[in-house]
C-alpha cells in the first residue's frame, strides 16, 4: 500500500506492508502497543482532588511540596526557617540530562526539607514541607 506522508511541510510518498495481527505475535523485546505521551504531565496531587502516589505518614498536602518528576537533586536554594514567596526556586532537579526548577506553590516558612544535592527522587515524592 502507496500513503503520502507530510512531515514539516514536506510531502513523502512510502510503501506500506499492511500484516494481519495475529493477537499473540508480539516482539520478544517489546510489551504491548501503548501509547506515547507527548507532553509531560505533572503527577496527580490532592490539592486536585487526588490521592498522594505514596503514603508520606503525616504530611500534611496543603504545605508540602512534591517533585513533578523522576531525577537527581542538582542543587537546593532555600533553608529551614527561610520565608518563600510563590514561585520563588527552591532546588534544580535534573532527569534524562535536563534541569528543572522546582518552585514554592505558595508564600510560606520552609519547616523541613526532605532531600540533598545529589539524591535519588521519585515523581510525588515531597520534597519540602512549609509551616
Amino acid at each position: 500500500m502507496r500513503l503520502q506522508i507530510g512531515i514539516e511541510g514536506k510531502t513523502y510518498e512510502v510503501e506500506v506492508e499492511v500484516l494481519q495481527d495475529d493477537g499473540d505475535a508480539r516482539s520478544p523485546n517489546h510489551g504491548p502497543y501503548a501509547p506515547v505521551r507527548s507532553t509531560l504531565q505533572m503527577p496527580p496531587s490532592p490539592r486536585d482532588g487526588a490521592p498522594p502516589v505514596e503514603s508520606d505518614g503525616d504530611v500534611v498536602e496543603s504545605k508540602a511540596c512534591r517533585s513533578p518528576v523522576a531525577g537527581i537533586v542538582i542543587r537546593v536554594n532555600i533553608q529551614v526557617g527561610q520565608n518563600l514567596q510563590a514561585n520563588d526556586v527552591m532546588m534544580v532537579l535534573e532527569a534524562m540530562k535536563m534541569e528543572t526548577n522546582v518552585t514554592a506553590p505558595s508564600a510560606g516558612i520552609v519547616k523541613s526539607i526532605k532531600v540533598q544535592p545529589q539524591d535519588v527522587v521519585k515523581v510525588n515524592q515531597v520534597l519540602v514541607e512549609f509551616e
